[in-house]
C-alpha cells in the first residue's frame, strides 16, 4: 500500500461503512487498519476504485479533506511494488534427523582423525618417476611428427591456394580480352564470346589440372610397388687372436673354403 492507497481506504471507510465491508474477502489481505507497505490485491484496488467513482462528486465538494484523493485506477497504481510474502520460517527437524546428522558428523571426524594420522601417500608426477634426460630433445618424438604433418598440410592448402589464383586470373583475363578485342560489335554479342571464352579457358584448366592429379598419383603408386634391395657392399672382420681388423670386399656369388691354418674363411656375397 501506497500513502495514496491508504488515504483512499480511510476516505472509502468514513463515505461508505457497509460497501467497504464488502470489499474484504476471506482469502485476501485485510483492509482494516490500513497502512503504508501493507498487502492488497488487484482485486481490491479494483473494486475500491469503482467505489470511489461512484462518489466522485462527494469527494470534490467535501470541504473537510484539503488533500486530493485519487479514485481513478492508474492513480491507485501509481507507487506500487509488487509484494513478495516472506519465505515460511523451516520446519523444525525430527529427532531421527538430529540423531543421524550427529551420528554423520562422528564418522566424519573420525575419518579425518584416521587421514591424519596416516596421511594418505603423496601422488608422484609422470616426470618425477621419468625425469627428463639432457638428450631428450635428439630423439623423434610425436610433435616433431605433427609439426612436419601440419607444414606439408600448410603447403597443400598454399599450393591449392595459388592454383585457385591463377585459374581465376586465366579466366579473368581470357574474358576481358575478348570483350576488348570484339569492341566495335554489339554488347550481347560481345558478352556472349567472353562468357564463351571464359567457359572454354576454365574447362581446359579443370582438364590439365585433373591430368596433373592423375600422373602425381601414379607416380606414387608406382614408387609404393618398387621394392628395395639392399646389397653389403664391404664389412669389416675382426680377429680376437692378433687383435687387427681386416676390411674384405665381398664379391657376389663367390665362396672360399671354409678352414684353412686354423682360420675362419668367411663367404662373400649379396644380401637382399
Amino acid at each position: 500500500m501506497t500513502p495514496a492507497i491508504v488515504a483512499a481506504l480511510q476516505k472509502c471507510e468514513a463515505l461508505t461503512p457497509e460497501t467497504f465491508a464488502k470489499l474484504q474477502r476471506p482469502s485476501e489481505p485485510p483492509l482494516r487498519e490500513p497502512s503504508t507497505g501493507n498487502p492488497i490485491t488487484h482485486s481490491q484496488l479494483i473494486d475500491l476504485s469503482k467505489l470511489l467513482k461512484q462518489h466522485a462528486s462527494d469527494l470534490e465538494s467535501d470541504p473537510s479533506h484539503a488533500a486530493y484523493i485519487p479514485f481513478r485506477l492508474q492513480d491507485l497504481l501509481r507507487g506500487t511494488k509488487v509484494y513478495v510474502p516472506p519465505p515460511p520460517p523451516k520446519p523444525e527437524p525430527t529427532s531421527e534427523y538430529k540423531a543421524l546428522m550427529a551420528h554423520l558428523r562422528k564418522q566424519e571426524e573420525a575419518r579425518a582423525y584416521e587421514r591424519m594420522l596416516n596421511p594418505a601417500p603423496q601422488t608422484e608426477m609422470f616426470s618425477q618417476r621419468y625425469p627428463v634426460t639432457p638428450n631428450a630433445r635428439f630423439h623423434t618424438t610425436a610433435i616433431d611428427h605433427a609439426e612436419e604433418e601440419d607444414e606439408a598440410t600448410y603447403a597443400d592448402v598454399n599450393r591449392q591456394l595459388a592454383l585457385i589464383a591463377n585459374v581465376l586470373i586465366s579466366i579473368i583475363a581470357c574474358s576481358v580480352a575478348i570483350w576488348m578485342a570484339a569492341r566495335h560489335w554489339s554488347a550481347p554479342t560481345r558478352l556472349g564470346l567472353s562468357m564463351t571464352g571464359s567457359g572454354v579457358v576454365a574447362a581446359a584448366e579443370v582438364v590439365i589440372y585433373s591430368g596433373y592429379i592423375r600422373r602425381v598419383r601414379e607416380a606414387k603408386a608406382t614408387e609404393k610397388a618398387k621394392v628395395e634391395v639392399k646389397e653389403v657392399a664391404e664389412s669389416w672382420i675382426i680377429e680376437g687372436s692378433k687383435g687387427a681388423a681386416e676390411k674384405v670386399k665381398l664379391i657376389p656369388n663367390a665362396t672360399a673354403p671354409d678352414t684353412k691354418d686354423g682360420q675362419v674363411r668367411f663367404r662373400h656375397g649379396k644380401q637382399k
